[in-house]
């Protein structure tokens, strides 16, 4: 193993022994979870929940309501994650890709992963990271989110440069954990902790339990 991909993997373990497991993602079912993963863009997870409980509450909670939904209700049932409009369209294509699958949303999620995810980034709204969420919590593929907490943690621990392509901070993970969808979800979830308790846009380093590795100043 490289030397970064062992930083990485000390990394997990010392947030996993830290924080304990996250149980990722919340949701009750793969298309709750698809939802949960286009909702919560540039959103914070309460007010994504917040929409998808005004989508259940509604009834609306399958592909088949929501392709069919008209996309004004759409709008106004997802307008507390915010970019309603944007969103609702989203959603609306990506239950018409699952309505259109040959198998529903079992055979769409069960297709090869490499064309599981073209499919998903062809749906205006889905970019790597929300495409990537859906095909690790919602298909168990085993296949790394890269967020803004992951690349605030590598830019800071100087492990990769803040614009590095996603796809090489990607391969970083999925090297360093072996290419264990159960690891690749525990630590993506653990690394968005770590974002919310010590590594803030203000960080608290000196109680961080991944201070001993920050670079010297």
């Amino acid at each position: 193993m490289t030397e970064t991909g062992a930083r990485l993997r000390w990394a997990y373990e010392s947030l996993l022994s830290e924080f304990g497991p996250q149980g990722w993602w919340p949701g009750r079912g793969p298309f709750e979870i698809m939802v949960g993963a286009v909702l919560t863009q540039n959103a914070a997870w309460r007010n994504a929940e917040r929409a998808i409980e005004c989508v259940r509450e509604a009834g609306a909670l399958t592909p088949a309501a929501v392709a069919t939904l008209p996309l004004g209700r759409l709008e106004q049932l997802v307008r507390s994650a915010g970019a309603w409009r944007r969103k609702a369209r989203t959603l609306a294509a990506l239950a018409r890709t699952i309505e259109a699958q040959e198998g529903g949303l079992q055979g769409l999620l069960s297709t090869d992963p490499a064309l599981l995810r073209r499919t998903l980034l062809a749906i205006r709204g889905i970019g790597p990271e929300t495409a990537d969420a859906i095909l690790l919590y919602a298909g168990g593929h085993p296949v790394f989110v890269v967020d803004a907490y992951t690349r605030r943690f590598l830019e800071r621990h100087r492990i990769a440069r803040a614009r590095a392509p996603y796809d090489a901070v990607q391969s970083l993970f999925m090297d360093a954990l072996g290419h264990d969808a159960d690891a690749f979800a525990e630590c993506h979830a653990l690394l968005v902790e770590l974002g919310k308790r010590f590594c803030r846009p203000e960080p608290i380093c000196c109680e961080c339990p991944l201070r001993k590795d920050l670079p010297k100043r």
